[in-house]
C-alpha cells in the first residue's frame, strides 16, 4: 500500500496529474477544494472513493482512494478538531484506523491552534489509537517550536502517541531525532532557504514493521506546485 500526504496549496484540479504519477493507493490532500470543483481532464485517473471535509471554507481536506480501499468516517468524529478526521479504512483484506490531519489555526481558542489542536484530538480519540492505526498529514509543527505556549506541544504529542506504540515512520526509518530532520516537507514562502519539516505519518508498531520505504519529494521537483513536498510511505501489506 502506497500512502501519500500532500498539502497541495490549493487548485488540486490542476495538480492531480502530477501527484498521481507517484501512483498512490491512498492520497491525503490538504488545502483541497470541494469535489464539485475538481473538474479533472479526461486523462486523469479518477478515484474509486473520496471523502472531503471543510468547516465552511473553500478549502478542506480530501482523502482519495486509487485502489480497492474504502473510507468510513467513524461516528466518534468531533468537528471541534476541524480537519482531524478518523476513518475506518477497508480493502485488500485489511482494516485499519486512519486519522487524516490538517492542523489549523483557531482564532476562537488559541490553545487549540496547530499542534494544540492535534493534542486535544488524540486525547479525545484515545480509544481509537492502538494496533492498526495511522495518523498522517500536515501537522504544522516541529519540536523546534516546543517553546511556544501550547496546551500540548510537539514533543507532548509525540510522547503521548509513543505510549501507545505509535511512532513517526520517517524518524524511525531514517533513525533521526525529532527536530533534527534532514528532509524538509515545507518551504516558507516557497523559499529554499526557509525549510521546515512539518508533515508526518505516525503508525502503530504492527504497521511500522511492514514499512518498505519512505520518501519526501525534493524542493526542485515540487516547488512549482506547492510550498509543501509530498510524504510517501510504502507498506508491504
Amino acid at each position: 500500500m502506497k500512502l501519500i500526504t500532500w498539502n497541495c496549496q490549493g487548485a488540486f484540479r490542476k495538480k492531480a496529474d502530477t501527484i498521481l504519477l507517484q501512483r498512490p493507493d491512498i492520497l491525503v490532500v490538504q488545502e483541497c477544494e470541494h469535489p464539485d470543483k475538481l473538474k479533472f481532464s479526461s486523462t486523469t485517473q479518477l478515484p474509486n472513493d473520496i471523502y472531503w471535509h471543510s468547516d465552511g471554507g473553500k478549502k478542506g481536506i480530501g482523502i482519495f482512494s486509487y485502489s480497492n480501499y474504502k473510507f468510513e468516517l467513524l461516528p466518534a468524529f468531533n468537528p471541534t478538531f476541524r480537519y482531524i478526521l478518523p476513518f475506518r479504512v477497508t480493502g485488500n483484506g485489511q482494516t485499519f484506523t486512519l486519522l487524516a490531519v490538517w492542523a489549523m489555526n483557531n482564532k476562537e481558542n488559541r490553545a487549540a491552534r496547530y499542534i494544540g489542536q492535534v493534542w486535544f484530538a488524540i486525547n479525545y480519540y484515545k480509544e481509537l489509537l492502538g494496533d492498526s492505526t495511522i495518523l498522517i498529514g500536515d501537522f504544522n509543527s516541529n519540536k523546534i517550536w516546543d517553546y511556544k505556549d501550547r496546551v500540548g506541544n510537539h514533543s507532548d504529542v509525540v510522547n503521548n502517541l509513543a505510549k501507545k506504540n505509535i511512532h513517526s515512520v520517517y524518524h524511525k526509518h531514517f533513525d533521526i531525532e525529532q527536530g533534527k530532520e534532514d528532509h524538509p516537507t515545507f518551504f516558507l514562502q516557497r523559499k529554499k532557504d526557509k525549510p521546515y519539516h512539518i508533515d508526518y505519518c505516525f503508525a502503530s508498531e504492527d504497521l511500522y514493521d511492514k514499512v518498505k520505504n519512505v520518501e519526501i519529494g525534493t524542493y526542485e521537483n515540487w516547488i512549482t506546485h506547492s510550498d509543501h513536498s509530498p510524504l510517501t510511505i510504502n507498506f508491504d501489506l
